[in-house]
This record gives structure tokens, sequence and C-alpha cells, in this order.
């Protein structure tokens, strides 16, 4: 019996490896070339376009250069920090920390393994967030400060071996070990859903009463969301038992966005007034965009 139920879930484990693995490996070969040659460039043209004024099309612009943006929250305060020491406006700063949150390079390509539909949605809600979140400082906190960078003491840099190639092999090394272990764990929790969890009983869930749906899908991304590449698993597991779209993304917004190594380094440069002001602002992002993307 043990071994039976062994077989089974070792079969539903290597399916789902198969099938995700590839882009999780390309997920963290492109985020560390990123990084090692590209990091740089991207905060110049950010502080570029910050100098000039643009209206909204300058929060789009920051908000796609903090998607393509390689940096983990703790890596991309120190540069915002930098960047509001130089004079950028904190509407801008917003716009990049919040899609920067949200989504990067490597989780793009991880999101590839869920097909077109929902790799194009959450690339698109990921940047609306960001520019609202620029849009809200721009209109409600013009004139005064919302950032408090002074707070934040950055780690050291550990991408400065001279040597590029040694650099990137180091880049690589570091992300398999910040994401391999989530990324395993997720396969196996996909792999215990797909075996033991009824996929009608799933799918009556987030199905009978769609804005319930979205309701629970952002809730359980509170707690469950600890790495991106570890819920790629399990949401594409998920969309197959019936959670929809909307539900989904919902999930995709609030996951991120609390995930506790962001909050903690959030909260240092927000202060607690703030801090909450951002979690109200993700939580009704997160709402409305699973529901405008349940009524499409």
């Amino acid at each position: 019996m043990v071994k039976r139920e062994f077989i089974y879930l070792w079969y539903y484990f290597s399916v789902q490896m198969e099938q995700i693995f590839g882009y999780w490996a390309l997920g963290i070969v492109l985020g560390s070339v990123i990084s090692v040659f590209a990091k740089d460039k991207i905060h110049s043209i950010f502080y570029i376009i910050s100098e000039k004024k643009l209206g909204v099309l300058g929060l789009i612009t920051a908000s796609l250069l903090g998607i393509v943006s390689p940096l983990c929250m703790y890596g991309t305060i120190p540069i915002a920090a930098s960047f509001s020491q130089k004079g950028v406006k904190d509407d801008m700063l917003a716009a990049f920390m919040t899609s920067s949150i949200l989504l990067n390079p490597q989780l793009l390509v991880y999101s590839g393994a869920l097909g077109s539909t929902v790799l194009a949605a959450r690339f698109i809600i990921c940047l609306l967030c960001g520019i609202g979140a620029g849009l809200c400082i721009r209109y409600f906190y013009q004139g005064r400060k919302f950032f408090k960078f002074t707070a934040f003491k950055p780690a050291a840099g550990r991408d400065t071996d001279p040597n590029l190639l040694l650099r990137l092999l180091k880049n690589i090394g570091r992300n398999i070990k910040a994401t391999g272990g989530f990324f395993l764990m997720g396969v196996l929790l996909s792999a215990l859903f797909q075996r033991y969890v009824p996929a009608d009983l799933f799918a009556n869930l987030f199905q009978g009463q769609k804005g319930f749906g979205v309701l629970m899908a952002a809730t359980i991304g509170v707690p469950l969301y600890a790495c991106g590449g570890g819920t790629i698993p399990l949401l594409q597991q998920w969309m197959t038992s019936g959670m929809s779209l909307g539900a989904a993304s919902a999930f995709m917004i609030t996951g991120p966005a609390t995930k506790i190594t962001n909050l903690g380094a959030l909260k240092i440069v927000l202060g607690f007034r703030h801090f909450i002001l951002y979690i109200a602002y993700i939580i009704f992002f997160s709402l409305l965009a699973g529901m405008v993307i349940e009524c499409l």
C-alpha cells in the first residue's frame, strides 16, 4: 500500500517536474545574466527618465523597469534610496519598487509554465499595480515624503567579483540556493494536491461564487507565498483543478506583495502608517484586478 502510494506520488512529481523544470532553470539563468550584465544599465535608464517630466508615461516606464530589475526587495531599496538622495520623486520610486516586488525576470519566465494567457495577465496586472502606486503617491502625497530611507541599512553587495564569468556563476549558484528548495517543495505539494484533493471539490470551491473565489485566493496568498518558483507548480495544479484566472491573478498580487521578507524591508522604509496604507492598497488592487478579470 505504502509502496503503491509512493509510486503514484513519484509519477505526479516527475510529470510536474518535466513540465516546469525548464522554465525554472531558464529563469535562474536569465535573472543572473540580467543581474550581472544589465542591472546597472536598467538603473541608469530609470534615473534618466526620472529627470524628465513625462507625466504618466514616466510612471509606466518606471513600473516596466521595476519588472525587468532582477533585484530582491532588500536589493531594490538601497538603489531606491540612492535615487531619492539624487532627487528622484517618491511617485517614480513607488512605481518602480511596487512592480519590482510583484514581478522580476525570473518569475516572469517561471510563469510561462502557466500558459501565455496567465503570463500576459500577470505582466499586465503587475505593471498596472506599479503605475497605480505611483499615481496614488503623486496625487495624495504632493509635497510630502512617503519613504524614509534613512532607517534602512543595506547588506553588503555580493556581485563584486572582477571576473564576469565567475560573478555570473556565483549569481546562478545563489539563485539556485535561494529558490531551489521552495521550487522542489512546490512540486511536491502539487503532487500531493493532485493525488489527494478531488478536482471537483476544488472547482466548486473557487467557481461556485466567483467573487468569493477571488477573495479566498487573495487571502491565501498572504500565508502561502514563500517564493515565486515554489508557487508556480501549485498555481498550475490549482488552475487545472478549477481556479479561475481572476482568482489566480489576485493570488499573484497579494502573494509576493505580502511575502514576509518584502514586508520586513518595506516596514523599515515606510513607517507604520504608510505600511498600513501599502497593505490596504495591495488588498484593494488584488481584489479589483481579480474581479475585473472575472468579468471579462
